[in-house]
C-alpha cells in the first residue's frame, strides 16, 4: 500500500513524510547502492529538497528538480538551459510530482555515474563522513 500513491499519476506534488520515504529507498535497493546507505540517501533528500517533490532551485543558467534535485544542465530537459544533456531521457517537470520513480531512476544513474553522492552538494556540505543514524532512527 506505501506505493499506492507512487504509482498513480500525480501532478501535485508533495511532501513525503520520513519513514514513508525511508521505506521508499529500502524497497528501491538504496541500502548498499554504490557504497551508500539509506541514511546518506535521506540526509541528501533533507538537505536538497526537504522532502518536498514539488521543489526547485534556480542556479542562474541550470535549474534543480525534485526530492532529489536533479539539475536541469545534465540530467533532464526543462526546455531552458542551454547545452543541456537529458542523460535520464526525463522532462524535469516530471520530476516534481508525487510519483517519483522516475526521479528514484535517475538519481540512481548519477550516484552510480559518479560512483557515489559528490554531485549533490546538500549531501557533500551536510552528510558527508558524518553520524547519519537519526536520519532512519525510529523507521
Amino acid at each position: 500500500l506505501v506505493f499506492l500513491g507512487l504509482a498513480l499519476p500525480g501532478t501535485q506534488g508533495r511532501k513525503i513524510p520520513k519513514c514513508e520515504m525511508v521505506r521508499i529507498l529500502r524497497q528501491h535497493g538504496f541500502e548498499g547502492f554504490v557504497g551508500t546507505t539509506v541514511a546518506d540517501w535521506m540526509c541528501l533528500v533533507q538537505h536538497e529538497s526537504s522532502y518536498d517533490t514539488r521543489a526547485y532551485n534556480n542556479n542562474g543558467p541550470s535549474r534543480d528538480y525534485g526530492i532529489f534535485q536533479i539539475n536541469s544542465k545534465y540530467w533532464c530537459n526543462d526546455g531552458r538551459t542551454a547545452g543541456a544533456k537529458n542523460a535520464c531521457r526525463i522532462s524535469c517537470s516530471s520530476l516534481q510530482n508525487d510519483n517519483i520513480e522516475d526521479d528514484i531512476r535517475c538519481a540512481k544513474k548519477i550516484a552510480q555515474e559518479a560512483r557515489g553522492l559528490t554531485p549533490w552538494y546538500g549531501w557533500k556540505n551536510n552528510c558527508r563522513g558524518r553520524n547519519l543514524s537519526s536520519y532512519v532512527r525510529g523507521c
